[in-house]
């Protein structure tokens, strides 16, 4: 793996933004007609693995506009509109995971060490990426404190949680042998 800083932006990271948010909004398209029985708007969305592993990969700047601007466009090919809030939070929950180089550097993505901060960082980001959008439904939507914890971000971040705790690892490690074979 190459070294990299914590907030590197340049062109490649544009690049892998752009890639990151394409893939976030098509995978999420084709899974947002499944929406969770009992919960608000929300749906069963195991790409949210994208953003997730697109910060662990490429930084925490990378993993936000993947998830934010890829979620921005899964709704617009869903018709479901804009919704600032959870484009927010849907970049946070990809820009957690890319504070992973906080931990050190980062030698081998199988690496079991490497795994295991990845997936905290998954479950942190889902926490929290779901919780912003869910409490400002509060003011913006007129629900209760109740129905937003239950209703929203309850459902959201465990069925995220699920997702990214299966697929991200398996991202890893496929990208681990992909950077492998080359030989970058």
């Amino acid at each position: 793996m190459e070294k990299r800083s914590l907030w590197q932006f340049g062109t490649r990271e544009v690049v892998y933004a752009a890639i990151g948010a394409a893939l976030y909004g098509v995978f999420s398209w084709v899974t947002n007609f499944i929406g969770l029985p009992a919960a608000g708007n929300v749906a069963l969305r195991p790409a949210v693995a994208i953003p997730m592993f697109f910060g662990v990969a490429f930084g925490p700047i990378v993993g936000f506009l993947s998830g934010a601007v890829g979620n921005i466009l899964g709704d617009f090919l869903s018709g479901w509109g804009f919704w600032w809030y959870w484009d927010l939070g849907n970049g946070i929950m990809g820009m957690i995971p890319g504070f992973i180089l906080l931990f050190g550097e980062i030698k081998s993505f199988k690496d079991q060490g490497t795994l295991i901060k990845a997936e905290i960082l998954v479950i942190v980001g889902a926490v929290v990426g779901m919780l912003v959008p869910s409490l400002l439904e509060i003011p913006f939507s007129g629900i209760d404190f109740k129905t937003a914890i239950g209703g929203y971000w309850f459902p959201a971040a465990l069925t995220d949680i699920i997702n990214g705790v299966i697929l991200v690892p398996i991202l890893m490690v496929a990208y681990d042998a992909v950077v492998a074979r080359s030989g970058r």
